[in-house]
C-alpha cells in the first residue's frame, strides 16, 4: 500500500532548526502537489507549505522566510527545513498529498500521513 511517514520532528529551542522529512513509500509513479500542515492543540489545521513537481512552492505568511519545502521527486520525498523557530510554531506537523498515481496506473487521492510533533521551548 502507499503510506506517507513523517520523520524528523522532536523539541527545539527558539531560533533553532529541525527539518522534517516525509518520504512516501510503495508503488509509486508520480506524485502531485505535495505540502506540510501543522496542528496546535484547540486550533484547527493550517497549511504551512505547498510544492508543486517542479518546484514551485508557496507558504503561510507566517513562516514566510524561516522554513524552506523541498522534494527530491526520485525519493518520493518532501522536506520541510525550519529555522528561526519560534514557540509559535509548536505544532504536529502532517505530509499531505493531493495525488498518487501507482505504477499500475492507479491514483489515491489525499493522502496523509501520521504525524510529528514539532515542540519550541521560549
Amino acid at each position: 500500500q502507499v503510506r506517507l511517514v513523517e520523520s524528523g520532528g522532536g523539541l527545539a529551542q527558539a531560533g533553532g532548526s529541525l527539518r522534517l522529512s516525509c518520504a512516501a513509500s510503495g508503488s509509486i509513479f508520480r506524485i502531485n502537489v505535495m505540502a506540510w500542515y501543522r496542528q496546535a492543540p484547540g486550533k484547527q489545521r493550517e497549511l504551512v507549505a505547498t510544492i508543486t513537481r517542479s518546484g514551485s512552492t508557496n507558504y503561510a505568511d507566517s513562516v514566510k522566510g524561516r522554513f524552506t519545502i523541498s522534494r527530491d521527486n526520485a525519493k518520493n520525498t518532501v522536506y520541510l527545513q525550519m529555522n528561526s523557530l519560534k514557540p509559535e510554531d509548536t505544532a504536529v506537523y502532517y505530509c499531505n498529498t493531493d495525488r498518487i498515481e501507482t505504477i499500475q496506473g492507479q491514483y489515491i487521492y489525499g493522502l496523509w500521513g501520521q504525524g510529528t510533533q514539532v515542540t519550541v521551548s521560549s
